[in-house]
């Protein structure tokens, strides 16, 4: 048998890049691969493990996250596209210890089960509700089919993105 004798050239070195990230508020500075995932920087760089890693393949929304007030899926963006712009995750939406209206009515719905899915399910419930696309319950089924729940919890978060959406006096009412 013979042996390779070639030469291999050692793997090319891939310079780092600077970036500040605006998470929930407050500006981090990275040094990062630039083929990181906003979703590997949030859990690796920041230490924000509530949102998940699904898929990793943007098929599943577990990762989901705001970025300007707009739904993102973490594992399919840089997080060097995303130096200048407002990162919300689900560390982010209660203020001063008080849940946001969509986390409460996920707990007082039952709105979860195992729970892996919940962060990327609120995150993109909080967004169809400022889209204002939460009318009937077929609108908001429509709008959060990107979300996937392994357990079946869609009726309960249905149910709870309804009573925001009744209690935010929007949208069009369908029991």
């Amino acid at each position: 048998m013979a042996h390779d004798t070639t030469h291999r050239s050692p793997a090319p070195t891939i310079a780092r890049v600077a970036v500040t990230l605006t998470v929930n508020g407050v500006d981090h500075r990275l040094d990062l691969d630039p083929r990181v995932t906003l979703l590997d920087a949030l859990r690796d760089g920041l230490g924000l493990t509530g949102t998940k890693k699904g898929c990793d393949q943007g098929a599943c929304g577990a990762c989901t996250v705001m970025a300007d007030g707009k739904r993102v899926l973490s594992c399919l963006t840089l997080a060097a596209q995303c130096e200048g712009r407002a990162i919300t995750t689900v560390e982010g939406l209660a203020a001063d210890g008080v849940l946001h209206p969509v986390q409460e009515a996920f707990v007082r719905h039952d709105a979860f089960q195992c729970g892996y899915c919940t962060s990327g399910q609120i995150m993109s419930a909080v967004c169809l509700l400022a889209e204002g696309r939460a009318g009937s319950d077929a609108e908001i089924r429509e709008f959060m089919s990107g979300n996937l729940c392994r357990c079946g919890a869609y009726p309960n978060i249905v149910k709870a993105i309804r009573e925001v959406r009744d209690r935010m006096g929007t949208g069009d009412r369908d029991a």
